[in-house]
């Protein structure tokens, strides 16, 4: 009964500080970083900022490419299969953009079409980035030494700048409509505090990871004329104001603060943990002018059938205002063993419902 009354104490305490934290946090008008930014760049950042006074958008990594039985539909998702609705914010991801195909085996062209159909029914694109160890030739996790090769000087200087060209040349094939510079989101260099990408901690220094970031983007600003692009600082798990902004490349790059969190929203164990990064990106968010997203998250299989009301829900809701997320984004529906959103069929599929019709919940027909 003790543990009961100081649960219900500690939840009370996290909600009164996220509303409270919130409430300061609502007139919050961010400005896109890149001075020359297109006014598509900025109309997007507009609705971003404006979305997150209703809720928090539900978005979900390759959904329209695949899903748990079947691949490349006409404009369909598991999502929108299992609860009536689809993604408001639609993941893609740019690895091995040489090639014809993605990391994960989308096809480019197509992934094209994708994203613009999903900009014509007023949904949001988002781009990860598991290039290659372009150094080495490995994959992402190949976690060999590279940037110092990378950057000007070095001996892999101008293959990286090949490998940007590439990148200019498929954000340029995104067209609006009218056939302006589609605006998308980047988010480059993801996790880099943990030890798994050659990006990351177990391979450069955080001086050698923010040179990185900052040519990369101003690469794609300065030198292809790119200023349809929002960029995403998407750190793994942190634990102090002072550990998340470690990497950070500074607010002249960065116009979206991420975290990807998969260890604290695995159950609600780790509601404190998660509640408390929530809580020290409010403050960022404030001080920065800048939204804040959970840019990867996700519990994979789902074998919690209450997954997405009881460890999700709680923790990027509060019971009056919204915490002031922009987005959670679901990781892919890859096989039957790497899915992290529901499908037809599945046990979590009520629950999913249930999370969908909260107020606070915004899915794509919600979006203004």
């Amino acid at each position: 009964m003790i543990r009961s009354l100081g649960l219900v104490m500690v939840l009370a305490t996290a909600n009164l500080l996220l509303s409270c934290a919130h409430k300061n946090n609502t007139s919050l008008e961010s400005t896109v970083s890149d001075k020359l930014a297109l006014p598509e760049a900025k109309e997007l950042m507009n609705r971003i900022t404006s979305q997150v006074k209703k809720g928090v958008m539900l978005g979900h990594q390759d959904a329209l490419a695949y899903g748990i039985g079947w691949k490349e539909d006409v404009f369909r998702t598991d999502i929108n299969d299992a609860s009536g609705d689809y993604p408001a914010v639609f993941g893609w991801d740019l690895g091995h953009i040489a090639d014809t195909v993605n990391i994960d085996s989308v096809s480019f062209s197509k992934m094209t079409q994708w994203a613009t159909e999903v900009y014509r029914r007023g949904g949001i694109n988002t781009y990860s980035w598991h290039e290659r160890n372009i150094a080495t030739g490995g994959n992402s996790w190949d976690i060999t030494p590279a940037i110092d090769q990378l950057l000007p000087g070095g001996q892999k200087h101008e293959a990286f700048c090949q490998i940007l060209d590439l990148l200019a040349d498929f954000f340029n094939s995104l067209k609006t409509p009218e056939g302006k510079p589609m605006p998308v989101v980047f988010r480059p260099f993801h996790e880099m505090n943990g030890g798994w990408f050659w990006w990351g901690i177990k391979s450069c220094s955080a001086e050698q990871y923010q040179a990185l970031y900052q040519f990369t983007v101003n690469y794609l600003r300065n030198e292809k004329n790119l200023h349809q692009l929002l960029y995403v600082y998407s750190p793994d798990v942190f634990s102090s104001r002072e550990d998340y902004l470690t990497w950070y490349p500074g607010d002249a790059y960065v116009d979206i603060l991420g975290v990807d969190d998969y260890k604290n929203l695995h159950s609600p164990a780790g509601f404190e943990q998660a509640r408390q990064q929530i809580g020290i990106l409010q403050e960022l968010s404030k001080e920065k002018s800048k939204p804040f997203i959970i840019s990867e998250t996700g519990y994979e299989t789902l074998s919690d059938s209450l997954w997405f009301t009881k460890t999700l829900l709680p923790a990027i809701t509060s019971d009056s205002t919204p915490t002031g997320i922009a987005w959670v984004l679901l990781w892919r529906n890859g096989r039957p063993d790497h899915f992290y959103a529901p499908y037809p069929g599945h046990a979590c599929v009520n629950d999913f419902i249930q999370f969908k019709n909260h107020p606070q919940t915004l899915f794509l027909s919600d979006l203004d």
